[in-house]
């Protein structure tokens, strides 16, 4: 298993992190799996066994019971592993159960905290923008964490790449807590990413870690142009996390992976998260799954290392469209272009 470290803090983490939103299946989230303590120990177990050194969770989903299930499988076993988790979404129906407040942070981690059964939080991560809040007030709650012991690092979820870069100039400003990271959604399917967050974390040094980097399974090799997807399957279907905006475009690239799979004698699956540990700022790819053959096939991909030919490939099936003012930057400004530029427009200007 590689480590790297996450952005410019000196924390080491594994390429693979585990994904714990299938623990507990309750509400909505049973859509995404149900795993009981007994499953999500052996996945743990598994994990470890792998090398992999820290633990992804938030406390919405399945409102807490992931947390709970996490916190009895470590118990005694701890420090065994970096453990983060999220804050923002909706935790009961009062006013206050949701946003980055600092009455529903510090609400927020005293509670994680019980659930999980740990006295610190490696990685609290704000899980949503929250644009009725100011700044100063949800980095100072953050602050006070930190500063109590109670979180040792924080970072942002889903933010687009403005509001990123104001927080992290109020941050600046003020003296309070610098994000080291961002959780984000990233993959083959999709890579808007690419527009403003991947150069954004080159740029300010953020660590990346991938939310559902086989695009709630759309990347497996099962989801196919004329072939029927398997029974009880959810993307394509009722679920659209994440939407399908072009579907013939997303066969073409499940082709191109399916073929260099076939090739090198691995599942698609694998090929799409080796993809996306070789793209610039990437830390970490969060991985779930809801069968221990699923897991093993994922946690094999931090070994795979893809061809420049075969990245090409995949490249071309799937790469985003250059949208204002980007191609006219590529047109007009490719003398004066800084690295974090380049992860975008380097390629077309090598056209």
């Amino acid at each position: 298993m590689e480590y790297r470290n996450l952005g410019r803090s000196g924390l080491r983490v594994s390429v693979l992190t585990m994904g714990t939103m299938t623990f507990g299946g309750k509400g909505g989230f049973a859509k995404v799996g149900s795993t009981d303590v007994a499953q999500a120990r052996r996945q743990v177990d598994q994990c470890l066994d792998a090398g992999v050194n820290l633990i992804d969770t938030a406390d919405v989903y399945s409102a807490g019971v992931s947390e709970e299930i996490v916190g009895e499988v470590l118990a005694g076993r701890r420090d065994e592993v970096l453990v983060a988790t999220k804050v923002r979404m909706p935790m009961g129906p009062g006013p206050n159960d949701a946003g980055l407040s600092r009455q529903h942070i510090i609400a927020g981690c005293e509670a994680s905290l019980r659930r999980l059964r740990t006295d610190h939080i490696d990685l609290y991560q704000v899980h949503e923008w929250d644009g009725q809040t100011p700044l100063e007030e949800t980095l100072e709650a953050l602050q006070q964490l930190v500063t109590a012991g109670k979180v040792r690092y924080v970072g942002a979820s889903n933010y687009t790449g403005w509001q990123l870069m104001k927080a992290l100039g109020t941050a600046d400003r003020t003296g309070l807590p610098r994000f080291v990271s961002q959780q984000i959604y990233y993959s083959l399917q999709a890579r808007d990413a690419e527009y403003e967050l991947i150069p954004a974390a080159v740029d300010q040094g953020l660590g990346v870690l991938v939310w559902s980097p086989l695009a709630g399974g759309l990347l497996s090799g099962k989801y196919r142009r004329g072939v029927q997807p398997p029974a009880g399957s959810r993307q394509l279907t009722d679920w659209n996390e994440p939407p399908v905006h072009d579907q013939e475009r997303l066969y073409d690239t499940v082709e191109v992976l399916v073929e260099i799979g076939a090739d090198r004698g691995v599942p698609a699956a694998q090929v799409a998260l080796a993809y996306l540990l070789g793209r610039p700022a990437v830390t970490s790819l969060v991985i779930g799954a809801r069968t221990t053959e699923q897991l093993t096939d994922n946690l094999a991909a931090a070994e795979l290392v893809l061809s420049a030919e075969e990245r090409a490939r995949l490249d071309a099936a799937s790469a985003p469209t250059l949208l204002y003012p980007y191609w006219h930057q590529a047109k007009t400004a490719s003398d004066r272009l800084s690295p974090a530029d380049l992860t975008l427009l380097g390629p077309h200007l090598a056209d």
